[in-house]
Protein backbone atom coordinates (compact mmCIF):
# COMPACT_ATOMS: atom_id res chain seq x y z
CA UNK A 1 0.00 0.00 0.00
CA UNK A 2 0.97 3.48 -0.63
CA UNK A 3 0.19 6.71 1.17
CA UNK A 4 -2.17 7.87 -1.57
CA UNK A 5 -3.95 4.76 -0.61
CA UNK A 6 -4.86 5.70 3.18
CA UNK A 7 -7.89 5.07 4.40
CA UNK A 8 -9.64 7.26 7.86
CA UNK A 9 -10.12 3.30 9.13
CA UNK A 10 -6.75 2.49 9.16
CA UNK A 11 -5.93 4.66 11.92
CA UNK A 12 -8.43 3.07 13.86
CA UNK A 13 -5.79 1.43 15.72
CA UNK A 14 -4.30 5.07 17.24
CA UNK A 15 -4.40 7.01 20.07
CA UNK A 16 -7.75 8.97 20.48
CA UNK A 17 -5.67 12.35 20.17
CA UNK A 18 -3.49 10.80 17.34
CA UNK A 19 -5.90 9.38 15.57
CA UNK A 20 -8.27 12.65 15.20
CA UNK A 21 -4.82 14.47 14.35
CA UNK A 22 -4.10 12.02 11.57
CA UNK A 23 -7.74 12.09 10.15
CA UNK A 24 -7.42 16.52 10.33
CA UNK A 25 -4.65 15.46 8.04
CA UNK A 26 -5.22 12.48 5.59
CA UNK A 27 -4.95 14.79 2.92
CA UNK A 28 -1.81 16.21 3.65
CA UNK A 29 -0.63 12.48 4.53
CA UNK A 30 -1.63 10.84 1.63
CA UNK A 31 0.30 13.55 -0.72
CA UNK A 32 3.81 12.31 1.12
CA UNK A 33 6.45 9.65 -0.01
CA UNK A 34 6.41 6.33 1.47
CA UNK A 35 10.15 6.75 2.55
CA UNK A 36 9.27 10.06 4.50
CA UNK A 37 5.54 9.15 5.58
CA UNK A 38 6.13 6.58 8.45
CA UNK A 39 8.92 8.48 10.37
CA UNK A 40 6.35 10.98 10.62
CA UNK A 41 3.46 8.96 12.02
CA UNK A 42 5.96 7.27 13.87
CA UNK A 43 5.65 10.68 16.10
CA UNK A 44 2.08 10.95 14.98
CA UNK A 45 1.22 7.46 16.81
CA UNK A 46 2.78 8.44 20.01
CA UNK A 47 0.83 12.10 20.25
CA UNK A 48 -1.10 11.44 22.89
CA UNK A 49 1.88 10.54 25.13
CA UNK A 50 4.02 13.40 24.00
CA UNK A 51 4.83 16.34 25.71
CA UNK A 52 3.51 20.44 25.22
CA UNK A 53 6.78 21.08 23.20
CA UNK A 54 6.38 17.93 21.40
CA UNK A 55 3.48 18.52 20.37
CA UNK A 56 3.08 21.67 19.75
CA UNK A 57 6.08 20.92 17.36
CA UNK A 58 4.58 18.48 15.73
CA UNK A 59 1.67 20.01 15.17
CA UNK A 60 3.53 23.36 13.37
CA UNK A 61 5.57 20.47 11.04
CA UNK A 62 2.03 19.09 9.92
CA UNK A 63 0.52 22.23 9.28
CA UNK A 64 3.29 23.76 7.61
CA UNK A 65 3.06 20.50 5.25
CA UNK A 66 -0.47 21.18 4.66
CA UNK A 67 0.37 24.56 3.67
CA UNK A 68 2.64 23.80 0.76
CA UNK A 69 1.79 24.02 -2.81
CA UNK A 70 1.87 21.01 -5.19
CA UNK A 71 4.98 22.59 -6.80
CA UNK A 72 6.52 23.61 -3.24
CA UNK A 73 5.81 19.91 -1.87
CA UNK A 74 7.62 18.11 -5.31
CA UNK A 75 10.32 20.35 -4.09
CA UNK A 76 10.87 19.47 -0.62
CA UNK A 77 10.36 15.71 -1.12
CA UNK A 78 11.84 14.55 -4.70
CA UNK A 79 14.63 13.45 -3.10
CA UNK A 80 12.53 11.62 -0.75
CA UNK A 81 10.59 10.09 -3.90
CA UNK A 82 13.60 9.04 -5.50
CA UNK A 83 14.59 6.49 -2.87
CA UNK A 84 13.61 3.08 -3.88
CA UNK A 85 11.54 0.76 -2.11
CA UNK A 86 11.61 -2.59 -1.91
CA UNK A 87 7.52 -4.72 -1.95
CA UNK A 88 8.00 -6.02 1.46
CA UNK A 89 8.70 -2.66 2.58
CA UNK A 90 5.54 -1.39 0.88
CA UNK A 91 3.48 -4.50 1.59
CA UNK A 92 4.06 -3.77 5.50
CA UNK A 93 2.21 -2.56 7.97
CA UNK A 94 3.58 0.90 8.40
CA UNK A 95 0.64 2.70 9.10
CA UNK A 96 0.31 0.70 12.71
CA UNK A 97 3.66 -0.23 13.50
CA UNK A 98 5.54 3.14 11.72
CA UNK A 99 8.66 2.67 13.90
CA UNK A 100 9.44 -1.12 13.14
CA UNK A 101 8.98 0.13 9.16
CA UNK A 102 11.87 2.42 9.56
CA UNK A 103 14.37 0.21 11.48
CA UNK A 104 13.55 -1.65 8.18
CA UNK A 105 14.24 1.02 6.05
CA UNK A 106 17.59 1.96 7.58
CA UNK A 107 18.73 -1.61 6.50
CA UNK A 108 17.10 -1.23 3.22
CA UNK A 109 18.99 1.89 2.49
CA UNK A 110 22.52 0.32 3.81
CA UNK A 111 21.79 -2.73 2.19
CA UNK A 112 20.87 -0.95 -1.49
CA UNK A 113 23.35 2.19 -0.82
CA UNK A 114 20.73 4.57 -0.67
CA UNK A 115 21.64 5.70 2.74
CA UNK A 116 23.90 8.98 1.74
CA UNK A 117 20.77 9.67 -0.66
CA UNK A 118 18.43 9.44 2.56
CA UNK A 119 20.64 11.47 4.64
CA UNK A 120 20.85 14.29 1.86
CA UNK A 121 17.29 14.14 1.80
CA UNK A 122 16.50 14.44 5.63
CA UNK A 123 19.15 16.85 6.37
CA UNK A 124 17.54 19.69 3.75
CA UNK A 125 13.88 18.84 4.72
CA UNK A 126 15.01 19.68 8.36
CA UNK A 127 17.07 22.94 7.32
CA UNK A 128 13.55 23.75 5.31
CA UNK A 129 11.58 22.67 8.37
CA UNK A 130 13.66 25.01 10.34
CA UNK A 131 12.87 27.84 8.48
CA UNK A 132 9.25 27.53 7.97
CA UNK A 133 8.37 26.78 11.77
CA UNK A 134 11.39 27.62 13.98
CA UNK A 135 11.11 26.82 17.55
CA UNK A 136 9.59 29.33 19.91
CA UNK A 137 12.08 31.46 22.26
CA UNK A 138 11.90 30.23 25.75
CA UNK A 139 9.25 31.97 28.41
CA UNK A 140 12.47 32.76 30.62
CA UNK A 141 15.79 32.67 29.98
CA UNK A 142 16.96 28.61 31.08
CA UNK A 143 18.71 27.30 33.78
CA UNK A 144 20.66 23.94 34.03
CA UNK A 145 21.84 23.02 37.11
CA UNK A 146 24.43 19.92 38.01
CA UNK A 147 25.36 18.59 41.18
CA UNK A 148 28.21 16.47 41.18
CA UNK A 149 30.59 14.65 43.66
CA UNK A 150 28.09 13.33 46.62
CA UNK A 151 29.76 10.79 48.84
CA UNK A 152 32.98 11.99 47.88
CA UNK A 153 35.48 13.94 50.25
CA UNK A 154 38.79 14.57 48.93
CA UNK A 155 39.72 13.99 45.10
CA UNK A 156 43.12 14.79 43.05
CA UNK A 157 42.01 15.60 39.49
CA UNK A 158 40.49 19.12 38.92
CA UNK A 159 36.97 19.29 38.47
CA UNK A 160 35.13 20.87 35.57
CA UNK A 161 38.27 21.59 33.33
CA UNK A 162 35.66 21.48 29.94
CA UNK A 163 33.27 24.46 31.64
CA UNK A 164 35.50 26.34 33.26
CA UNK A 165 36.96 28.28 29.75
CA UNK A 166 32.95 29.36 29.29
CA UNK A 167 32.65 30.61 32.98
CA UNK A 168 34.04 31.73 36.38
CA UNK A 169 35.71 29.26 38.58
CA UNK A 170 34.88 29.36 42.03
CA UNK A 171 36.99 27.91 44.66
CA UNK A 172 35.14 29.75 47.71
CA UNK A 173 31.56 28.70 48.02
CA UNK A 174 30.41 28.00 51.61
CA UNK A 175 28.33 24.79 50.69
CA UNK A 176 25.51 25.12 53.70
CA UNK A 177 22.15 24.20 52.21
CA UNK A 178 23.38 24.61 49.02
CA UNK A 179 21.24 22.20 47.54
CA UNK A 180 18.17 23.53 49.27
CA UNK A 181 19.16 26.93 48.12
CA UNK A 182 19.22 25.76 44.74
CA UNK A 183 15.64 23.63 45.33
CA UNK A 184 14.50 26.76 46.06
CA UNK A 185 15.63 28.57 42.97
CA UNK A 186 13.89 25.99 40.78
CA UNK A 187 11.09 26.79 42.55
CA UNK A 188 10.33 30.00 42.29
CA UNK A 189 11.18 30.14 38.94
CA UNK A 190 8.29 27.62 38.24
CA UNK A 191 5.89 29.75 40.34
CA UNK A 192 7.43 32.83 37.86
CA UNK A 193 7.06 30.70 34.87
CA UNK A 194 4.06 27.97 35.19
CA UNK A 195 4.47 25.88 32.52
CA UNK A 196 3.64 22.34 32.38
CA UNK A 197 6.25 20.31 32.11
CA UNK A 198 8.89 23.44 32.38
CA UNK A 199 10.55 22.79 35.78
CA UNK A 200 12.53 19.20 36.29
CA UNK A 201 14.61 17.68 39.09
CA UNK A 202 16.76 14.84 38.03
CA UNK A 203 17.94 12.68 41.21
CA UNK A 204 20.51 9.33 40.82
CA UNK A 205 20.04 8.76 44.49
CA UNK A 206 17.40 9.33 46.94
CA UNK A 207 15.49 12.35 46.20
CA UNK A 208 14.68 15.23 48.20
CA UNK A 209 10.88 15.73 48.83
CA UNK A 210 10.12 17.30 45.46
CA UNK A 211 8.69 20.59 45.14
CA UNK A 212 5.38 21.73 43.91
CA UNK A 213 4.83 22.52 39.63
CA UNK A 214 8.50 21.00 39.37
CA UNK A 215 8.45 17.32 37.26
CA UNK A 216 10.88 14.80 39.59
CA UNK A 217 12.38 12.06 38.62
CA UNK A 218 14.61 9.60 40.54
CA UNK A 219 16.65 6.60 39.98
CA UNK A 220 15.55 5.17 43.99
CA UNK A 221 12.04 5.80 43.10
CA UNK A 222 12.06 3.74 40.11
CA UNK A 223 13.51 0.89 42.22
CA UNK A 224 10.79 -1.22 41.71
CA UNK A 225 10.37 -0.58 37.70
CA UNK A 226 13.95 -1.58 37.16
CA UNK A 227 14.01 -4.53 39.18
CA UNK A 228 10.60 -5.53 37.46
CA UNK A 229 12.58 -4.79 34.01
CA UNK A 230 15.88 -6.57 34.88
CA UNK A 231 13.61 -9.74 35.76
CA UNK A 232 11.64 -9.60 32.55
CA UNK A 233 15.41 -9.34 30.58
CA UNK A 234 16.43 -12.68 32.59
CA UNK A 235 13.24 -14.24 31.65
CA UNK A 236 13.37 -13.28 27.86
CA UNK A 237 17.37 -13.95 27.27
CA UNK A 238 16.62 -17.74 28.82
CA UNK A 239 14.59 -18.00 25.75
CA UNK A 240 15.44 -19.69 22.55
CA UNK A 241 16.84 -18.13 20.05
CA UNK A 242 16.20 -14.81 22.07
CA UNK A 243 19.23 -12.63 20.63
CA UNK A 244 20.04 -8.60 21.29
CA UNK A 245 17.73 -7.51 18.10
CA UNK A 246 14.82 -9.58 19.41
CA UNK A 247 15.34 -8.36 23.00
CA UNK A 248 15.42 -4.63 22.18
CA UNK A 249 12.43 -5.32 20.30
CA UNK A 250 10.71 -6.72 23.16
CA UNK A 251 11.81 -4.04 25.62
CA UNK A 252 10.63 -1.20 23.16
CA UNK A 253 7.36 -2.51 23.18
CA UNK A 254 7.04 -2.32 26.81
CA UNK A 255 4.54 0.02 28.57
CA UNK A 256 4.15 1.37 32.13
CA UNK A 257 1.72 -1.28 33.10
CA UNK A 258 4.51 -4.07 32.65
CA UNK A 259 6.81 -2.33 34.74
CA UNK A 260 4.35 -2.20 37.72
CA UNK A 261 3.14 1.76 36.92
CA UNK A 262 0.00 2.46 38.61
CA UNK A 263 -2.79 3.03 36.02
CA UNK A 264 -3.43 6.61 37.92
CA UNK A 265 -0.21 7.57 37.62
CA UNK A 266 0.99 10.93 34.51
CA UNK A 267 0.41 8.63 31.47
CA UNK A 268 3.07 11.26 29.89
CA UNK A 269 5.82 10.99 32.64
CA UNK A 270 5.27 7.48 33.06
CA UNK A 271 5.69 6.96 29.33
CA UNK A 272 9.22 8.85 29.85
CA UNK A 273 9.87 6.92 32.18
CA UNK A 274 9.89 3.54 30.74
CA UNK A 275 11.53 4.77 27.28
CA UNK A 276 14.73 5.75 29.71
CA UNK A 277 15.12 2.31 31.21
CA UNK A 278 13.77 0.32 27.69
CA UNK A 279 15.99 2.25 24.85
CA UNK A 280 18.94 3.07 26.78
CA UNK A 281 22.34 1.45 27.48
CA UNK A 282 23.05 1.02 31.62
CA UNK A 283 20.54 3.37 32.98
CA UNK A 284 19.17 0.42 34.22
CA UNK A 285 22.03 -0.58 36.32
CA UNK A 286 24.09 2.65 36.78
CA UNK A 287 22.37 5.99 38.90
CA UNK A 288 24.67 8.17 36.62
CA UNK A 289 23.63 6.62 33.03
CA UNK A 290 20.36 7.07 34.14
CA UNK A 291 20.82 10.53 35.21
CA UNK A 292 22.87 11.76 32.21
CA UNK A 293 20.31 9.97 29.77
CA UNK A 294 17.27 11.45 31.57
CA UNK A 295 18.90 14.61 31.68
CA UNK A 296 19.37 14.48 27.94
CA UNK A 297 16.32 13.13 26.82
CA UNK A 298 14.05 15.81 28.97
CA UNK A 299 16.55 18.66 27.45
CA UNK A 300 16.04 16.85 24.00
CA UNK A 301 12.15 16.23 24.71
CA UNK A 302 10.72 18.70 26.94
CA UNK A 303 13.14 21.94 26.37
CA UNK A 304 12.50 22.66 30.49
CA UNK A 305 12.89 26.14 31.57
CA UNK A 306 14.79 25.37 34.75
CA UNK A 307 16.41 21.53 34.74
CA UNK A 308 18.09 20.25 38.07
CA UNK A 309 20.37 17.02 37.94
CA UNK A 310 21.80 15.52 41.13
CA UNK A 311 24.35 13.04 40.42
CA UNK A 312 24.97 10.47 42.76
CA UNK A 313 27.23 7.53 43.58
CA UNK A 314 26.84 4.39 41.38
CA UNK A 315 27.38 0.64 41.44
CA UNK A 316 30.89 -0.65 41.04
CA UNK A 317 31.23 -2.39 37.74
CA UNK A 318 30.53 -6.21 38.26
CA UNK A 319 30.66 -9.13 35.56
CA UNK A 320 27.34 -8.24 33.61
CA UNK A 321 25.02 -10.90 34.48
CA UNK A 322 25.71 -10.38 37.87
CA UNK A 323 24.77 -6.68 36.94
CA UNK A 324 21.39 -7.73 35.18
CA UNK A 325 20.38 -9.96 37.84
CA UNK A 326 18.43 -8.62 40.69
CA UNK A 327 19.73 -9.12 43.95
CA UNK A 328 19.06 -8.41 47.50
CA UNK A 329 22.51 -7.12 48.67
CA UNK A 330 23.16 -3.28 48.78
CA UNK A 331 25.78 -2.94 45.86
CA UNK A 332 29.13 -2.00 46.29
CA UNK A 333 29.31 2.08 45.69
CA UNK A 334 32.07 3.87 43.63
CA UNK A 335 32.01 7.59 44.75
CA UNK A 336 35.50 8.76 42.78
CA UNK A 337 34.45 6.83 39.56
CA UNK A 338 31.03 8.61 39.80
CA UNK A 339 32.38 12.00 40.22
CA UNK A 340 34.43 11.52 37.24
CA UNK A 341 31.23 10.19 35.31
CA UNK A 342 29.32 13.16 36.90
CA UNK A 343 31.75 15.82 35.79
CA UNK A 344 31.54 14.72 32.04
CA UNK A 345 28.14 14.65 32.53
CA UNK A 346 27.95 18.12 33.55
CA UNK A 347 29.61 19.20 30.17
CA UNK A 348 27.71 16.69 28.10
CA UNK A 349 24.01 18.74 30.25
CA UNK A 350 25.95 22.55 29.30
CA UNK A 351 26.18 21.09 25.86
CA UNK A 352 22.68 19.87 25.17
CA UNK A 353 21.22 23.00 26.37
CA UNK A 354 23.16 25.04 24.12
CA UNK A 355 21.47 22.96 21.21
CA UNK A 356 17.58 24.98 22.58
CA UNK A 357 16.37 27.93 21.26
CA UNK A 358 17.20 30.78 23.42
CA UNK A 359 21.12 29.46 24.00
CA UNK A 360 22.99 32.85 24.11
CA UNK A 361 21.04 34.12 27.20
CA UNK A 362 20.95 30.91 29.31
CA UNK A 363 22.76 29.71 32.16
CA UNK A 364 24.19 26.70 33.67
CA UNK A 365 25.81 25.90 37.43
CA UNK A 366 28.20 22.89 37.84
CA UNK A 367 28.59 22.51 41.70
CA UNK A 368 30.76 19.80 43.87
CA UNK A 369 28.21 18.98 46.11
CA UNK A 370 29.19 20.07 49.75
CA UNK A 371 32.18 21.77 48.70
CA UNK A 372 33.08 25.41 47.75
CA UNK A 373 33.97 24.76 43.80
CA UNK A 374 31.96 25.67 41.33
CA UNK A 375 31.56 26.95 37.52
CA UNK A 376 28.99 29.46 36.61
CA UNK A 377 28.42 30.01 33.06
CA UNK A 378 26.01 33.09 32.36
CA UNK A 379 25.50 36.25 29.62
CA UNK A 380 25.93 38.42 32.90
CA UNK A 381 29.58 37.03 34.07
CA UNK A 382 32.52 36.76 32.44
CA UNK A 383 34.18 33.72 30.82
CA UNK A 384 37.51 31.87 31.74
CA UNK A 385 37.58 33.89 35.19
CA UNK A 386 38.76 32.45 38.78
CA UNK A 387 37.27 33.53 41.78
CA UNK A 388 38.85 32.63 45.34
CA UNK A 389 36.18 35.03 47.11
CA UNK A 390 34.01 33.18 49.66
CA UNK A 391 30.72 33.46 48.31
CA UNK A 392 26.98 31.84 49.46
CA UNK A 393 25.01 30.08 47.01
CA UNK A 394 22.27 32.92 47.08
CA UNK A 395 24.84 35.11 46.12
CA UNK A 396 26.06 33.26 43.39
CA UNK A 397 22.80 32.30 41.94
CA UNK A 398 22.03 36.03 42.29
CA UNK A 399 25.36 37.48 40.30
CA UNK A 400 24.26 35.07 37.17
CA UNK A 401 20.69 36.50 36.50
Amino acid sequence: MLPADLKPEQFSGYPPAAKELALDYLGTLQRLPLSFLPSLLREVIEYDFKFPVERKALEKELANLRSLSTQESKEWFSEFAAIQLSSKLEQSDWVNAPAQFVEQLSAHLWTTHQMDAFRKAALEYADRLRVAAPPDPPALPRLGIAVIGQGVDTHEEPLFRKLRPHGVHFTAIQPEDGLQHLLEVVTARAKAAPVPYGHWYIDGGQQVPCPPAITCVSYKTLEPARAALLAKIQGETKKSGMGPEALRTVMARMLPGDLGFEKSGDPVLDRFQVKLLTEASGTQIFSTSFVQWAAREALRRVQPLTLLVRFSPRQRQRPMNELLSPSQQSPELDALGSLMDADMGAYYNWLNQQRLPGSAQSMFLAWFENHGEAVAISPAMPRGTLSNSITTMPQLLSWMT
